[in-house]
């Protein structure tokens, strides 16, 4: 590829930044934009920002209207995990002509919770003709996609269990705070009713796999609740006393009409985790089980998923492309 691919940056947080290292190290991309609302970040230079050491000779702008004018490839969008709360900010990417790879959490499988924003997105995304594509670690890969690829050597699948257990002790302070460490339970169940501490996507994992193998899932439920720690644990940014909140672990489910489980979804997130770890087991013509010792990195593989994700997205049909409709794989240069 002799051209390099034109890139708008849209959100610099913590995901953000780290798609920005990862995209500066292709030979064939370049920045022409960067958005962030943050008044802090506005007319620095998108590389310090990023934390990659060097300027990359692009201003950071709050002004999303202006950027998205800049003829571009593609907009790498990481600024929110509900779909409802950022589809203006997908439309206007949309309808200023731009391919769009996004980490919102939703957007990897929004036909089911999601409907008829679902196919607003679409047909803005033929008409103008364009491509829109929700990617990630989880959900995107490891309670999802890998699960299908898993499945591809069966000759029958009756049942999918994918488990995945994470030491949140060794990830940033904010996943920390999001999964409630530190918390006493009576704090923990009120920002669970609050919706503030939460896994974004563990029911459109569900979901993605029900529809793409057949399995039946008329219900898909959810519960979440508190880890509590044992004994004290310590970090590298807090301390976990015996008998608070160590994290999160969240269940979920899908149920035929007769009330059979066809698919289990487990979560863990918690500080001290002692045997993390991804693990799919499917039921079926084979039995298969893939176990991914210590878990995949979240933060890492998200970037990674996003970028790698960025030349399909731009080379695919025009419309709404699930992580069920996008290849996965490697992508070195670009």
């Amino acid at each position: 590829m002799s051209v390099p691919l034109r890139i708008i940056q849209y959100g610099i947080g913590p995901i953000g930044a780290g798609i920005v290292r990862l995209i500066a190290e292709k030979a064939h991309a370049e920045f022409v934009g960067a958005i962030d609302i943050d008044p802090a970040k506005a007319g620095k230079d998108l590389g310090q920002v990023a934390g990659l050491g060097r300027d990359l000779g692009i201003a950071v702008s709050g002004d999303a209207t202006e950027v998205l004018q800049i003829p571009a490839d593609v907009v790498v969008h990481s600024t929110g995990s509900y779909l409802t709360d950022v589809k203006e900010q997908l439309l206007n990417c949309l309808r200023a002509n731009h391919n769009v790879v996004s980490s919102c959490e939703e957007l990897a499988y929004p036909l089911r919770k999601h409907p008829e924003l679902s196919k607003e997105l679409d047909e803005v995304a033929r008409e103008i003709g364009v491509t829109l594509h929700g990617t990630g670690v989880n959900p995107g890969f490891v309670m999802d996609k890998l699960a299908l690829t898993l499945s591809s050597v069966c000759q029958r699948v009756e049942r999918v269990e994918v488990r995945r257990i994470v030491d949140a002790g060794k990830r940033r302070l904010p996943l920390q705070k999001k999964v409630g460490a530190g918390m006493s339970a009576e704090q923990f169940a009120r920002e669970v009713e609050a919706g503030r501490i939460k896994h974004h996507g563990l029911p459109e994992s569900c979901a993605m796999i029900a529809d793409a193998l057949g399995l039946r899932a008329e219900s898909i439920t959810e519960i979440i609740e508190p880890v509590m720690a044992k004994t004290d644990v310590q970090t590298e940014f807090l301390k976990v006393a015996a008998g608070q909140v160590a994290g999160v672990r969240q269940v979920c489910r899908g149920t035929g009409a007769g009330g059979e489980e066809t698919l289990y979804l487990e979560l863990q997130m918690y500080v001290g985790a002692p045997d993390a770890a991804d693990t799919i087991h499917i039921t079926g013509v084979p039995d298969l089980t893939l176990t991914i010792p210590d878990g995949t990195h979240g933060d890492l593989a998200t970037a990674a998923a996003v970028v790698n994700a960025i030349p399909l997205v731009v080379a695919a049909p025009a419309g709404l492309k699930t992580v069920a409709d996008i290849p996965v794989r490697f992508s070195k240069n670009f």
